[in-house]
């Protein structure tokens, strides 16, 4: 295939069975969190790469102590795990950053490597920006490739919709393993409306309970856990910083009201 030029695969793990997690950033982190968290709690050791300088441009460069670093091209990489015992694999797809083009080419890229590792589902997750409080505990919207995988998703108790939008590689990734005859099925965090800026590992965490369940991996998830309690009281604190300028700026102080009605 002509994307394999930019493809680096440097081991060619051969399990009984393979999944690919694809991950790129998004709205609240929650792909980016959820991937490197779990490839991190697996130990999942790097296999290969795909080559930068086709799909990026660096735009600026970064100085130490006065003195300029050589450009730094985003990394787009790929991980693997087994389970000794199944001997089934998992390939985790990483991108530090998505492109300002070339979307589709890269994505075509970890697709060969796909194939190439005869991965037979691939797994994305997103942000559902819905309006529900920071407070709250987020659910976890699910969509598929197949008829049949919706079913499988009712036995995770995650929310169909059944018409929505899924912006970004995490999502293009699906609609592009599906042309390919794979599998496909996205999981996607809800997210505060008000909080699409800050990362959200409480959303991340709601998606890997369940993506490890689909998978039947078990991990320690104490340290999102802790993560999420921490990004939890951080919005609070946000929120309550945001709500008190509010009162500031459009609440006058009565002493002033009583001022302007003497003038």
């Amino acid at each position: 295939m002509k994307s394999m030029n930019a493809i680096k695969l440097y081991k060619q793990p051969h399990p009984k069975s393979c999944s690919m997690f694809t991950s790129w950033p998004g709205i609240g982190g929650v792909s980016l969190i959820a991937a490197r968290y779990l490839k991190e709690k697996l130990n999942a050791v790097e296999i290969g790469e795909i080559d930068p300088v086709d799909f990026f441009e660096p735009v600026g460069i970064i100085v130490e102590n006065n003195v300029v670093e050589a450009p730094r091209f985003p990394e787009s990489k790929f991980y693997y795990w087994q389970d000794d015992k199944t001997r089934k694999g998992l390939v985790f797809f990483i991108g530090e950053e998505q492109p300002s083009s070339k979307g589709y080419e890269l994505a075509n890229c970890v697709l060969d490597v796909a194939q190439e590792l005869k991965v037979r589902r691939v797994y994305s997750c997103a942000a559902a920006v819905t309006k529900i409080h920071h407070s709250e505990e987020p659910k976890v919207w699910g969509v598929a490739t197949k008829p049949k995988l919706v079913n499988e998703l009712n036995r995770y108790n995650v929310i169909l919709r059944g018409n929505l939008r899924i912006a970004g590689l995490n999502g293009l990734i699906l609609g592009m393993a599906k042309e390919r005859g794979i599998e496909g099925i996205c999981l996607l965090g809800e997210v505060p409306t008000h909080a699409t800026q800050i990362a959200n590992p409480k959303s991340s965490l709601a998606v890997l309970k369940v993506l490890t369940r689909m998978l039947g991996i078990e991990i320690d998830l104490t340290e999102l856990s802790h993560l999420a309690k921490q990004a939890g009281e951080e919005m609070e604190r946000i929120a309550k910083r945001a709500t008190a300028e509010f009162i500031d700026q459009f609440t006058e102080p009565i002493w002033e009201q009583e001022e302007d009605n003497e003038e």
